[in-house]
């Protein structure tokens, strides 16, 4: 059994991916291709903004629209605790500061009442100016843009939806990854819709935000390839990744978003009552990138996951270690953040991807019985 299968799905896909790896070998447009253009445009469309500009990783594309609103130094950007490192590091890497806060402890997702406090905290303290807004859309989930988006505007914050794990998920039939100034998302395999290597994308409806980053993904290029108008970065979706990204976009919109919903609906329904399984609010859509359930204790989740290891069920746990607490941060003023401490401890993600089969999550939920 694999965690996120995505041997079955290449399977699956396998004429269709072939196909389009072949043709950009033998058209040898490696950089920068036509499959690169048509992709921007699907997922713009799909996503309901005006501007898709891909770049090399997710990551990137965080630091990319960062650069775009000239975040440094003396600025203060509010982000959750609970999330993968790269939130908070594109923060520091542009000299900027990272203010983390807690989450909510049934969505995994930033806590707006807390992020109002922090925000106060800051502007009372006076020592930066608060400045931007990362929410992450943590395993599929939107956060809770409804009042994390009116907290932003009342503040006068830039709002930047970090949507690597997000992509396809929605709230109020709005997209994921088309809330706030801008969005993000990430293509790395593992990812809702991931490619065969590194890849990522900014979203945005500022005219003026996509000529920046189709500038500075190309060495802040100008008119033409030699006249640099700008400082910039080396950053572009290689043209193979956006081949292979189309087939499986395909399906991801015709089956696979659907099918992760399916799988998610048989494990909550065969866990409840035995487990704490994640929440989904009304009105909200995930595109499950983890299923996750909550454990009572840190010993309790050690112990679950090493039996169903021996079992053959594989698990992984996101994420073991908080923002505040990454070495990387050690400098930065400490703080309380008592779900995120809590979530590290007792969280554990289960089997998740569109082919993993009801006789598997039968199978899993039957061993996550007995074990417990």
């Amino acid at each position: 059994m694999q965690f996120r299968d995505l041997q079955a799905q290449y399977a699956a896909l396998k004429p269709e991916i072939d196909a389009a790896m072949q043709r950009v070998a033998a058209d040898s447009n490696f950089i920068s291709g036509a499959q690169v253009t048509e992709l921007e445009a699907q997922l713009a469309d799909y996503v309901g903004v005006k501007h898709c500009v891909t770049c090399g990783n997710g990551t990137d594309a965080l630091t990319m629209v960062l650069m775009g609103w000239d975040i440094g130094p003396g600025d203060a950007v509010f982000v959750p605790d609970f999330t993968f490192f790269a939130s908070g590091e594109v923060v520091a890497f542009e000299g900027a500061t990272p203010v983390f806060v807690d989450v909510d402890a049934d969505t995994f997702n930033l806590d707006p009442a807390k992020l109002e406090e922090a925000i106060l905290a800051v502007k009372a303290e006076g020592k930066q100016t608060p400045k931007a807004v990362i929410a992450v859309d943590l395993f599929g989930l939107p956060a809770n843009y409804r009042e994390i988006q009116a907290i932003a505007k009342k503040y006068g914050l830039l709002l930047l939806e970090d949507g690597a794990q997000g992509f396809g998920g929605s709230m109020d039939g709005q997209r994921a990854c088309s809330f706030g100034d801008a969005a993000t998302t990430s293509f790395f395999p593992a990812k809702p819709l991931g490619c065969y290597g590194d890849g990522g994308a900014i979203f945005t409806n500022d005219d003026a935000l996509a000529d920046y980053l189709r500038s500075i993904r190309v060495h802040g290029k100008g008119s033409f390839k030699y006249d640099n108008v700008r400082i910039g970065m080396n950053s572009r979706l290689d043209t193979l990744q956006a081949a292979i990204l189309l087939p499986k976009f395909k399906a991801f919109r015709e089956y696979e978003l659907e099918a992760v919903n399916r799988a998610a609906a048989w494990y909550t329904d065969r866990l409840a009552g035995v487990v704490k399984t994640p929440v989904v609010p009304e009105g909200f859509g995930s595109s499950w990138a983890q299923y996750t359930i909550t454990l009572e204790s840190r010993e309790q989740r050690d112990a679950l996951q090493a039996a169903l290891k021996e079992q053959g069920i594989p698990t992984m746990v996101y994420y073991p270690k908080p923002m505040h607490a990454q070495t990387a941060f050690a400098s930065l003023p400490q703080a309380s953040f008592p779900v995120t401490d809590r979530l590290c401890a007792c969280v554990l993600s289960l089997p998740m991807h569109p082919y993993l089969g009801e006789g598997n999550v039968d199978f899993i939920c039957e061993a996550l019985k007995k074990l417990l």
